[in-house]
């Protein structure tokens, strides 16, 4: 009667205190820029980090993206990383690496993030590799000093949410709108204090990177982890991958991978179930993730709203400088960014060019790949020349639009 998360959680617990923390062991690590806090404790004291093999350097943050001259302060952070990387026998993919990139597309990219693996990173959305059945989750400077030096994390075991999809999406409908469906029903903190487990055959029929999303946005709604079972898609994504177990060890591997789903009497604390075919292509309009609704859908009014849900709307609407009524489609878009840990994989950017080939852009855009290695296969699949001749400006590979340490 085991869910995924007890599986991954008892696999990785080392000891549990009398209040119910547990010590969990660190398969992974990843560290970027804003690890220089925990760097400089462990210097402080005079530690080593613990398991250098087990620990990965990128420079994502304040990585460029449009071939400018770097600032001063730009440039210490990344040299910093580096520094610290190469001190401690850290494999960094720093600037001027073929595989930099955004941290959480260089995980699953390189093979690094694998089913049944604990994930660390100093940023929220490292539930992103939840997508491949590993138990991922964000930390703060203090916990990544503990990681380093310990390879261990202490840790709450949350309560446990399974979100069912079911059924046929219909036209235009991806990952981020399924995100965005049970994040505007539930609200923005309707997940708090539960590890989400995504099933059912709509996710199921997601490809890795739409997975990658859904899982990547479990924190909007309030969640800790986000988790997908790994099944016969997981294993073509993560075959043949730099990092990943090969010969007899793939074997072994699959057969331990394929132990990692929920058990069929498994209970769950909370059960949330959607339709696909109900759901259709989502925006949000206001300063909030559950600030949601169908394209097609109106501005709200406040005053149809619980006075609890008014104000918030009416702040929301004056911030954004929209007026109850509007149609959302009637809604003037300013500027277009495509990229950043949610959706800057390749998938993504053949969707954006699908739309624009042939077209010009009436509006200022970005386009920033979330790799190196996702900018060269879009440079040879053509898409860039379509980005560019629309009118989008390209950037290299890093969040651009988002810093979230």
């Amino acid at each position: 009667m085991s869910t995924l998360l007890d599986k991954l959680w008892d696999t990785h617990e080392v000891h549990r205190r009398a209040d119910g923390t547990s010590l969990l062991w660190v398969d992974r690590h990843l560290v970027h820029e804003g690890s220089h806090h925990a760097f400089a404790k462990l210097a402080s004291r005079d530690l080593k980090v613990a398991e250098p093999s087990l620990t990965y350097g990128v420079v994502d943050h304040y990585a460029p993206t449009q071939g400018k001259p770097v600032t001063p302060a730009v440039k210490r952070m990344i040299d910093t990383l580096e520094a610290n990387s190469a001190a401690n026998h850290i494999l960094c993919f720093g600037q001027g690496d073929p595989r930099q990139g955004i941290v959480h597309v260089v995980g699953p990219e390189q093979g690094l993030t694998l089913p049944g693996l604990l994930i660390n990173c100093g940023d929220s959305h490292t539930s992103t590799h939840g997508a491949f059945g590993a138990l991922a989750f964000g930390i703060g400077a203090t916990e990544v000093a503990h990681v380093l030096a310990t390879q261990t994390i202490w840790q709450k075991k949350p309560k446990s949410m399974r979100i069912t999809i079911s059924g046929k999406f219909g036209p235009g409908v991806g990952a981020k709108d399924l995100a965005l469906a049970w994040i505007s029903r539930l609200g923005s903190d309707g997940a708090r204090g539960h590890a989400i487990e995504y099933d059912g055959d709509a996710v199921r029929g997601l490809s890795m990177e739409g997975r990658m999303t859904l899982c990547n946005l479990s924190i909007e709604g309030g969640g800790r982890f986000g988790m997908i079972a790994p099944d016969e898609t997981t294993l073509a994504y993560v075959r043949g991958r730099p990092f990943a177990p090969s010969g007899a060890n793939w074997d072994r591997a699959v057969e331990h991978w394929d132990t990692l789903n929920s058990d069929p009497d498994a209970v769950f604390d909370k059960e949330v179930r959607l339709d696909a075919a109900e759901i259709a292509p989502i925006v949000t309009w206001g300063t909030s993730p559950d600030d949601a609704l169908p394209i097609t859908a109106n501005v709200p009014d406040p005053a149809s709203l619980p006075a609890s849900q008014a104000e918030h709307t009416r702040d929301a609407l004056e911030y954004m400088g929209l007026t109850p009524g509007k149609q959302l489609e009637s809604i003037d878009i300013d500027q277009v960014f495509i990229g950043s840990c949610t959706n800057g994989r390749l998938e993504d950017l053949r969707v954006a060019a699908a739309v624009l080939a042939g077209r010009k852009a009436k509006v200022p855009g970005l386009v920033s790949p979330g790799s190196h290695h996702i900018k060269a296969r879009a440079e040879a699949e053509g898409l860039e020349k379509i980005f560019i001749d629309a009118g989008m400006a390209k950037c290299l590979p890093a969040p651009t639009a988002q810093l979230s340490i």
